[in-house]
């Protein structure tokens, strides 16, 4: 299983924002809204939790220790807690994301 296994592609027409926010809604998920500009990047990290993150416009690309995942617009990303990512924005993205807690 590939790094790209965690994505959800979106095929047709990308959803808007307000679409994108009432599906993690519906989740049980409060979303937050986050972007980056074109070029930006981000060093090795790691999350404890499962992130979910849905890419609203543009292209975000995680490098994972498995291999990349580029998501476009209407795309979801849930990955899974402990992964270790880096990211890149190649063409400038925004996002609605939010951590799932793990139960303890």
């Amino acid at each position: 299983m590939g790094a790209d296994a965690a994505a959800e592609r979106h095929d047709g027409t990308p959803p808007g924002e307000d679409e994108i926010a009432a599906r993690m809604l519906a989740e049980g998920l409060s979303p937050h809204r986050w972007g980056n500009g074109p070029d930006d990047t981000y060093g090795w990290h790691e999350h404890g939790y499962e992130k979910v993150l849905y890419c609203v416009r543009g292209r975000i690309v995680f490098h994972t220790v498995g291999g990349d995942i580029e998501l476009g617009a209407g795309d979801k990303d849930g990955s899974p807690a402990a992964h270790r990512a880096r990211g890149n924005g190649r063409r400038g993205g925004r996002a609605l994301h939010r951590s799932r807690l793990q139960p303890s």
